[in-house]
């Protein structure tokens, strides 16, 4: 049978292995996970912004995801392929019509594609190897992407991508795999980290993955971010077993090629030891790490470096991460595999970490012996409690002992050189001039994964933009005609951004403006959408304050910068007492 854009299959080979995937019951819709919370990798990295959930950015290459068709057609209604990918509309084995590009690799091309025997979506591999490749050695990668497809199919989880079938075209095995509508957990950590609770759920699901895989004597090989896709109901997806080892099966790398991602691998392989299920534990703990913290503890410049540190480096400690998430991350990183945490350890400090946490003990009433009879004290005093309560109501309102504005989880952070007090987040770290700095009127703050950043500058009237009118307002307009001009004032901005002012506010009793600038950053090496707020206020002694707080435009952070922002603003403190 032939292919539209292609030869037929060799007389000797089959159209399709007609493996089909086992039996699973459906995938319930949950409600969101509470405490998840992401924020985005430090500012300085090259990070490429993502598009929001609604419109999932392109998977990683060897992920089966797909942009969602926001109205599906009817079964029996034409699929257009794109246009502009060479390719598109070819049909596979006689039955799969590729639509669409999703990503490529150094293995092979994923598309999006219609089975148009069943009328259903589904994601096809199709192998690319280079052409100067001895005819021995590509049969060698064409056995292992075969097997990648044997070994997800046999494994019954629904945490392992399903295989469809493997259809044979030229010699060559295309994968069909179920497609899986979402982003990989490499895509939503260019945006952020992830909270405890979100990190143990998803490391749970992986480890599920890898249970399975392991008791069927199957090694994975390539546990990282871009290989566990996060799809929709809070399904979890570990896939891309192409590299994945069946025990005993080492004639597709004992080549002396180097298989898998360096900051990933455990310190065994490194050593070109055996591997065993801990291997894979290793790279799960890297995970955990990576989505907590914003970066593999052991990324180096280069490669080589990159396993040195695998080998020799300790992994600072994860920061704002402690209990059993730490001790999971701490157990699984063990340089020793015979002393690294298993599969149950893991499983239960992880489950630890999502089981919520035990109620109060309800207090015991207390009694008091009044005229010879033991009464409770409630009912002793419930003839005063009304009044009790109303007079605790009227002294919260005047005497605001909760410190008004500034959360339970942030601290105030005093700054009597520039007569402000500044209230952020408890576990933001601080920035201050170094001793060679000109302009040391200014100090800022940012979460330790460097997304959200809080800085605080007081101008003179010497270095203050506006020369006609020393006010909020004007400070506020001469910025942002300043920002129309250059383009490039301190934050990276076109020409011309998107600003909406907010004159005329008060703070203290005295006047304040803030404004709200949006853009795509213009760093080549960083572009990616911004949003700046802007707060601007002058105290009794005409000194000029501007407060930015910067977080991305878009993606799943930007309202909890916004959130940030709001209750910065609002807690700030100018000459205080």
């Amino acid at each position: 049978m032939s292919s539209h854009g292609g030869a037929g299959n060799r007389p000797e080979e089959p159209t399709s292995y007609g493996l089909q995937p086992p039996a699973r019951p459906a995938v319930p819709q949950q409600a969101p996970q509470p405490g998840r919370q992401q924020v985005p990798h430090p500012l300085s990295q090259a990070a490429p912004q993502q598009s929001p959930a609604h419109a999932p950015a392109p998977p990683h290459p060897s992920s089966a995801q797909a942009r969602p068709h926001p109205h599906p057609p009817a079964q029996d209604a034409p699929h257009q392929p794109s246009a502009q990918d060479p390719g598109a509309g070819r049909l596979i084995a006689g039955r799969y019509r590729l639509l669409s590009r999703l990503g490529h690799g150094g293995m092979g091309t994923v598309w999006r594609a219609m089975d148009e025997t069943v009328g259903r979506e589904v994601a096809v591999k199709e192998p690319r190897l280079p052409d100067h490749l001895p005819e021995a050695e590509r049969e060698k990668l064409y056995t292992r992407m075969r097997r990648e497809a044997t070994t997800a199919a046999r494994t019954d989880h629904p945490a392992v991508v399903t295989v469809h079938d493997v259809a044979v075209v030229d010699g060559r095995p295309w994968i069909v795999m179920e497609l899986v509508r979402g982003r990989s957990l490499g895509d939503v950590l260019q945006e952020g980290t992830l909270g405890p609770r979100e990190a143990a759920r998803i490391g749970l699901e992986v480890l599920g993955a890898l249970e399975a895989v392991h008791a069927a004597r199957i090694l994975h090989r390539d546990v990282k971010p871009d290989n566990v896709l996060l799809g929709h109901h809070d399904r979890v997806v570990l896939t891309d077993f192409g590299i994945a080892q069946a025990e005993g099966d080492t004639s597709l790398t004992d080549t002396g090629a180097f298989v898998g991602s360096p900051e990933y691998v455990a310190p065994e392989r490194v050593l070109g030891q055996r591997p065993g299920e801990a291997s894979d534990l290793w790279s799960l703990g890297v995970v955990l790490y990576a989505a907590t913290q914003g970066v593999s503890p052991f990324r180096r410049s280069n490669t080589p470096a990159t396993l040195q540190a695998v080998l020799n480096s300790e992994p600072p400690a994860p920061a704002a991460t402690s209990g059993p998430l730490a001790e999971v991350i701490n157990g699984l990183l063990r340089k020793d595999p015979a002393h690294r945490l298993d599969h149950a350890g893991a499983r239960r400090l992880l489950e630890a970490v999502l089981r919520p946490p035990a109620p109060p003990a309800p207090p015991r009433p207390v009694q008091q012996r009044t005229g010879g009879v033991w009464v409770p004290r409630k009912v002793l005093f419930g003839a005063v409690s009304g009044l009790l309560a109303a007079v605790l109501v009227a002294w919260l309102v005047i005497a605001d002992p909760f410190g008004g504005t500034v959360p339970d989880d942030w601290k105030t952070h005093p700054q009597k050189a520039l007569g402000v007090n500044v209230s952020v987040p408890a576990a933001y770290l601080v920035e201050r001039p170094e001793d060679t700095d000109t302009d040391k009127d200014w100090v800022a703050f940012h979460d330790p994964s460097g997304a959200i950043r809080v800085r605080i500058d007081r101008y003179s009237q010497e270095n203050s933009l506006d020369d006609v009118a020393a006010s909020p307002d004007a400070q506020m307009h001469a910025e942002n005609e300043e920002f129309r001009k250059s383009g490039e004032y301190d934050f990276r901005m076109p020409e011309d951004p998107a600003t909406r002012p907010a004159p005329g506010l008060k703070h203290q009793d005295r006047p304040a403006a803030e404004n709200t600038v949006s853009f795509e950053s213009t760093d080549t090496q960083d572009p990616r959408p911004v949003e700046l707020r802007f707060f601007y206020y002058e105290n009794a002694e005409e000194q000029m304050y501007r407060v930015a707080i910067e977080y991305p435009g878009k993606g799943d952070v930007t309202e909890r910068g916004r959130e940030v922002a709001q209750k910065t603003i609002e807690a700030l403190e100018f000459d205080p007492a």
